[in-house]
């Protein structure tokens, strides 16, 4: 805890961002960091749950087959979520220095060019299975959510991605970036695309749905979640605000997912009507 001034004149008690050393532990020129281990427990989990899902998919998918799946997905998240990061939000940087694009230690990662790769790599993998693209991207969708959550956990770890400048009883001062409190807004994007969005899915793929439709709420809810948490979040200070001078680049990018999930669940419930 610590005590600040905020606008009003007013001190209050804020609570401080533990500043938790990024580095878990270093054994020589190995260091293995907690947003590594972030990472690596969302894999994990997308496989425990991914088998127990094959198990029940009347063959549509085999245990020992969500593992290659899993491989596939791993090297989109890592591709896809680098490159999303260099052309989303330092394409500058990358123009001057197009290398940028190879230095994967020096962090960056963004999750609509991960979803992106992640597409992309499910639809190359599922080709030589001949499983269906959407019969595919409903599988694993569920399996998604917790590894988000996680990576969420990852960042806060880091003290990166911080929330705007507030004044709410659990707002935290982040000393890496000044002595004012903010929106802790990882953790609310810890919740919202973690657990919540998790039991949404679990839930709805419980039932039967039109082929679409699971792969169409993932769209839909973490673009909104997206949205919303936007408002809260600082906005990256090299971009600033894209249009209307509120909306943000993780907004924008959400907007198009939205609509997409939207259509999918529509055309999925259309056909079936239809038939």
């Amino acid at each position: 805890m610590t005590n600040i001034c905020v606008p009003h004149g007013t001190i209050l008690s804020m609570l401080v961002h533990p500043q938790i050393d990024p580095i878990l532990f270093q054994l020589g020129p190995i260091a293995v960091r907690w947003y590594g281990l972030m990472y690596l427990l969302g894999f994990v989990l997308f496989l425990l749950l991914g088998q127990y899902r094959a198990k029940r998919s009347n063959g549509f998918i085999q245990a020992d087959q969500v593992s290659d799946l899993l491989f596939y997905a791993v090297l989109g998240v890592v591709l896809g979520g680098r490159m999303g990061s260099v052309l989303f939000y330092n394409f500058d940087y990358f123009l001057r220095d197009p290398l940028y694009l190879l230095r994967i230690w020096e962090g960056g990662m963004s999750f609509h060019g991960g979803l992106l790769g992640v597409l992309l790599a499910v639809y190359l993998y599922q080709r030589k299975q001949a499983w269906g693209f959407f019969r595919t991207t409903d599988f694993i969708a569920p399996l998604v959510p917790l590894g988000l959550g996680a990576g969420r956990i990852g960042n806060f770890i880091n003290g990166e991605l911080w929330g705007r400048v507030s004044d709410v009883p659990w707002a935290m001062v982040f000393p890496q970036v000044d002595q004012l409190a903010r929106h802790p807004s990882q953790l609310y994007q810890c919740l919202l695309e973690g657990p919540l969005l998790f039991a949404i899915l679990w839930l709805a793929s419980k039932k039967e749905r039109p082929t679409g439709v699971i792969s169409g709420l993932f769209l839909v809810f973490y673009g909104l979640f997206r949205f919303i948490t936007e408002f809260v979040r600082e906005p990256d200070r090299h971009i600033g605000f894209i249009a209307f001078d509120w909306m943000s680049m993780g907004q924008l990018l959400s907007l198009p997912m939205i609509a997409l999930g939207l259509l999918l669940i529509g055309f999925g419930y259309s056909r079936q009507s239809s038939r």
